[in-house]
């Protein structure tokens, strides 16, 4: 039987909030913007949104065409800063993926932009624990069907979602998997359903369910 757990990122793995809202303050600038600086909470609130939810958020006052143009810009820098900056990662992951990759298969499923994952699993050298990645900027599909595309892709016969938000919950729903709510990540869940207080805990979890 092949089994996977399928990550999020933001909230779940680590919170770059801070570097991205840097590199997005710093190219807006570059390109003459006369704009306040974008803050890590303006990031926060518009963490695990599609893309082009999170451009009409963030540059509101900007006609479509020309913002999603300026996200682009935003979001290529972005990937850079990250590949050299990184974020914060949540305590002990890597010993996690050690541990978590005796038994299941890894993958991570997000909303973001193309390249972002890869930003991260670059500047930690995280490829080695993971066996796919899928993403919105990739396909433009939304995350319950990443989810569910992971899951047809890797012939998965029995996956868990780990993510932290409302979003994710709703998605794993979409895309028919178990889910695991990171709790110590950016958002709560209405629902009753199995819970993290550290990412830590998720082997030891894994083995109750």
């Amino acid at each position: 039987m092949k089994t996977g757990l399928i990550f999020d990122m933001d909230g779940t793995l680590w919170d770059s909030s801070e570097n991205v809202a840097a590199s997005w303050t710093e190219k807006v600038k570059l390109l003459g913007y006369d704009r306040p600086p974008i803050t890590k909470q303006d990031i926060m609130n518009v963490m695990g949104l599609t893309m082009d939810r999170l451009a009409a958020i963030i540059f509101s006052d900007l006609p479509e065409k020309e913002r999603m143009e300026l996200l682009d810009l935003c979001c290529e820098h972005e990937n850079n800063f990250l590949r050299s900056h990184g974020g914060v990662l949540y305590p002990d992951l890597e010993e996690t993926f050690v541990r978590l990759r005796e038994k299941y298969h890894l993958y991570i499923v997000s909303n973001c932009q193309k390249g972002y994952i890869e930003a991260f699993l670059d500047y930690y050298g995280f490829w080695r624990y993971f066996d796919d990645i899928e993403c919105y900027g990739n396909n433009l599909k939304e995350k319950g069907d990443n989810i569910a595309l992971i899951v047809r892709r890797n012939s998965l016969d029995k996956a868990w979602y780990v993510g932290d938000i409302q979003g994710d919950y709703d998605a794993t729903m979409k895309a028919g998997l178990d889910f695991i709510h990171a709790a110590y990540g950016f958002g709560t869940i209405k629902q009753t359903v199995p819970e993290l207080e550290r990412f830590s805990d998720l082997p030891e979890l894994l083995d109750t369910l």
